[in-house]
Parts: structure tokens; sequence; C-alpha cells
């Protein structure tokens, strides 16, 4: 029990894992290479990405009040500080006090005010279970699995869309020796998302030394952080690895052959692109339903790995590994 304890335990807002699958663990959270020929993959037989059309209080509000469409950029820095505000909550204490809340609403037949905190409370415990609980948004084990077997020394690896980083610092601790260049335009996710991740978080890697396991830390990773649209990076082919994390089903179709392109423009010959989204399940869609006021300030789709892989084959990519996890897709790929 005392081992256990060691190596995954709750923090107030989020969860440490250090374990390594069960078999029996892997063969109900991970699923990968379902598909054995790309090319012979159609559109009808997938069918289309579901579209999330319930938006935040946040957006619609601000469209009220301005008249027009929510800029793609505000969007983003909406989303980037309600997410963070969730991230770094300390659940058992915010549970605490909604629980008094709502008592006290009522009590003085405040209905309105009540049912706010209830439904508050109800996000609450998604947000408790599906983060900490599940541990399904970071999902350390879901992660390894899928980033592992890549053939790369000391990688330099390119985050396009980076918030606070986690994917490539975990990157960072399977393959030693990597440096990081993280990149989103909204220099909050550089300044307070990243800035803020846990310095005490551990990260389970390989140790070069002995070639066992060893635990690395957000100042293990030598990390650039840069400001700047993707379109309008300067970098050359000199990338191992270029990653990118709920990216790509922000963009209709008719702009997802340029974020492909994103991640192949910057890759050395023989580099590898990395995306993951987020799943096309019905968990999936009650969680995004739900917690639309936090969630939802932009164009998203829940989409299934074959649907995702098509994305990437139609756009010039051949798809090494695929499959998905707790409540992502992921696809390791390189230029065809």
């Amino acid at each position: 029990m005392k081992a256990t304890m060691e190596n995954t335990y709750l923090e107030p807002s989020y969860r440490v894992d250090k374990r390594s699958f069960t078999k029996r663990e892997h063969n109900r959270f991970v699923k990968l290479k379902g598909v054995r020929d790309w090319s012979g993959v159609s559109w009808d037989q997938v069918g289309r990405p579901f579209e999330v059309t319930r938006v935040s209080k946040e957006k619609k509000e601000w469209e009220l009040r301005e008249g027009k469409a929510l800029p793609v950029h505000a969007s983003w820095e909406m989303f980037n500080r309600s997410f963070h505000e969730w991230f770094v909550k300390d659940v058992p204490d915010s549970l605490s006090h909604n629980r008094k809340k709502i008592v006290g609403e009522a009590l003085k037949l405040h209905l309105t005010s009540s049912v706010e905190a209830m439904n508050d409370h109800l996000r609450l415990h998604l947000w408790n279970y599906v983060h900490r609980i599940q541990d399904g948004i970071w999902d350390p084990r879901g992660k390894r699995e899928l980033f592992k077997g890549l053939d790369v020394k000391k990688p330099r690896i390119l985050f396009l869309g980076a918030a606070e980083g986690y994917e490539a610092m975990q990157l960072a601790a399977m393959y030693p020796g990597s440096s990081i260049v993280m990149v989103d335009y909204d220099p909050f996710c550089k300044d307070t998302r990243y800035e803020d991740f846990p310095g005490s978080y551990p990260f389970l890697g390989e140790n070069p030394d002995t070639g066992g396991m060893k635990v690395y830390h957000k100042r293990d990773f030598p990390t650039d952080y840069v400001i700047s649209d993707i379109r309008e990076l300067s970098y050359a082919k000199e990338f191992d690895i270029v990653l990118s994390v709920g990216l790509l089903e922000h963009f209709p179709d008719e702009h997802k052959p340029e974020v492909v392109d994103w991640h192949r423009k910057f890759l050395k010959p023989g580099g590898y692109m990395i995306l993951t989204t987020p799943r096309a399940q019905w968990k999936s869609k009650v969680y995004y339903n739900l917690m639309a006021d936090v969630m939802n300030h932009t164009y998203r789709e829940l989409m299934t790995v074959e649907q995702m892989g098509l994305y990437l084959y139609e756009n010039g990519a051949d798809i090494l590994q695929h499959g998905y996890i707790k409540v992502h897709n992921g696809i390791i790929a390189k230029t065809r």
C-alpha cells in the first residue's frame, strides 16, 4: 500500500501518477493501431467530426454586447483564463465552500442563487472526476504509451499552441537531453499557465545512466517560450518533433490542411509530427456540454482517431502510430 501511495496520490488541484500500466489497465485504457491501410479509409466510412455547439456564457454576452462574432484571438484569451482558473482550484476546498453556499441560499429562499450554486457544484464534481480522480486531461500513463518508441536522441521539440506545456515536458522526460520550444500567441500562457505549472509535478522518464526510470521536473527541461502567431514563426526545418495538443479540432475543414502543414514545415527530414485531439465519445459530449462556460469559447469539434488520421493522411502524412486513451486521440506521423 505504501508503494501505491507514493506512486499515485491526490494534490488539491491534480493527481500525481508515476505508475505504469498493468496489462489489464493497458487493455482497458489504451487502444492502438486500428487502421492497417489508410489509403482505403474514406469519409463515407468514418463520418464527420461532432461539432460542439453549446458555447460559454462569456462568449454569448460579449457577442450580444458588441453585436458581432467574438474574434478568434479574444476567444482564446477567454478560454486560457477560464481553463487556468479551474486548473489551480483547490477542489476539495471549493466543494466544501459550495455545499455551504447551496444550503445558505436555500435557507434564504434565494431560488436563482441556489440553482446557480448547485450548477457550480455539479461542474466541480465533474472537473474533480475528470482531472483529479481519473486524471484524464494530463493522463501521464496514457500519454507515455502514445509517445513511446520514437527513434530520437536528445530531440529538439516544438510545441504549437503550448498553453502550460505539459506534453512537451512529458516527451522531454521520455527522451533525455531534449530541448523545448513552446509557442503560443497569448502571453498569459507563458506568464501564468506555464509559470504556475507546479515545479513539484513529477514526469516519469528514462534514466540514461542506468537504463531504468527517473523522475524529472519542469526545471530539468531547457525551455524557450515564444509568444507568436504560429503563421509568423521563422524557424527552418530544424525540429525532431513537432507537437500539438487540442489544436486541429478548433479549425473548420477548410483550414485543416494549413494546420497539418504547420507541423510539417518545421520538421527535420525524418522528424515526427505528434497530434492529439479530444475523443468523440458520449462522456466527452456530456463533459463539453456541462462545462461549456469553462471550455467552449471558440470553434470546437470532437473526432474519432479515424477521422483525425484521415485529415493527416489526406494532407501528406504517413501515420506510424495511432490510438486513443482515456479522453484523447493520438497520432504519430511523418511527412510522406
